[in-house]
């Protein structure tokens, strides 16, 4: 599972709930088209499975 995984945020976390909005927060995205570089991991891909509805995710 080496190699790392970009995470843009594309839908706002306005009306989401709680956890939801810890987690983004969690991966640094506050604002829309805000992207994050991640080494990937169990961790980190479980936590854009919470909010893969909200993100867009491209391997590198």
């Amino acid at each position: 599972m080496p190699g790392t995984v970009t995470v843009t945020l594309v839908k706002s976390a306005h009306g989401r709930p709680p956890k939801q909005r810890g987690t983004l927060n969690a991966l640094g995205l506050t604002k829309i088209r805000q992207e994050r570089t991640f080494t990937k991991n169990e961790t980190v891909l479980g936590m854009i499975a919470k909010v893969e509805h909200l993100v867009e995710v491209s391997e590198s």
